[in-house]
């Protein structure tokens, strides 16, 4: 599920569950697994990337509604886990947005230190409310830091996918490149970076990203039965069930 890419003294990390790397348990611990392995074997920093076209189509919604409420409660530790591995890292980390990156492929983005985007017709957003879902706060903090408290709220409260080129407007992301360089410019970017001195880089980064780190110091302590309720109250049932019979649609 996934691809790991030797550039030197980076790793990039491609996601590779087809058709659309929807983000399931095994992935996700894959990723975190590959992400503790790329720092434990020396990288200096890490891309994380998908297939073009498409990032990350987020949560896997179908597997997920088949889980009783433990197993959707393992989902969302695993999934916050993921991003407190991310928040985390010591080394940077690109995100390589290739393409649509709806909901989770969207969160996880958040937490990495730069975000070049594929220029296009692709969308970015955390869309949790237009399927029913509430965004946490610990997920909210992501986005305002990265574009502000008040264009965040209005993100947030619509659910709204914004094209690549709004995003860039909004400081959602950092750069737009053509889809087949999305990974090269992400590259590119993290090069530079490892280029300066690297005490003071790093230990800078690391005050830059306090906020993160201590929001994420426990999962255990993070809102996650909070979370799982408002997963089960009825119309969020409803509106995941009317998005999977949708993507049953379209598949047709």
């Amino acid at each position: 599920m996934l691809n790991l890419i030797k550039h030197d003294a980076v790793v990039e990390i491609q996601l590779a569950r087809p058709p659309v790397n929807a983000l399931n348990l095994d992935l996700l611990r894959a990723l975190q697994q590959a992400l503790a392995e790329a720092v434990r074997d020396g990288a200096r920093g890490v891309v994380l990337s998908g297939a073009q076209g498409m990032f990350s189509a987020g949560v896997d919604v179908p597997a997920l509604l088949t889980r009783d409420r433990a197993g959707v409660r393992e989902y969302w530790r695993e999934f916050f886990a993921t991003c407190a591995a991310l928040a985390h890292l010591p080394v940077p980390v690109v995100a390589a947005i290739t393409g649509h990156s709806p909901a989770g492929g969207a969160v996880l983005s958040l937490f990495c230190d730069y975000r070049v985007m594929a220029q296009g017709p692709y969308r970015i957003g955390l869309n949790e409310v237009q399927v029913g879902l509430i965004a946490p706060d610990c997920i909210q903090m992501a986005l305002r830091r990265v574009v502000g408290a008040y264009r965040a709220e209005r993100l947030l409260v619509s659910g709204a996918l914004i094209e690549a080129t709004q995003a860039l407007d909004y400081g959602f992301v950092d750069e737009l490149a053509v889809v087949d360089e999305v990974a090269t410019r992400a590259l590119h970017w993290l090069n530079e970076t490892l280029a300066l001195p690297s005490h003071a880089m790093l230990e800078t980064r690391k005050i830059a990203r306090a906020d993160l780190t201590r929001t994420y110091a426990d999962i255990d302590a993070l809102p996650i039965d909070t979370f799982v309720d408002a997963f089960f109250h009825p119309q969020t049932q409803v509106a995941l069930q009317a998005l999977v019979d949708r993507l049953k649609s379209k598949a047709k």
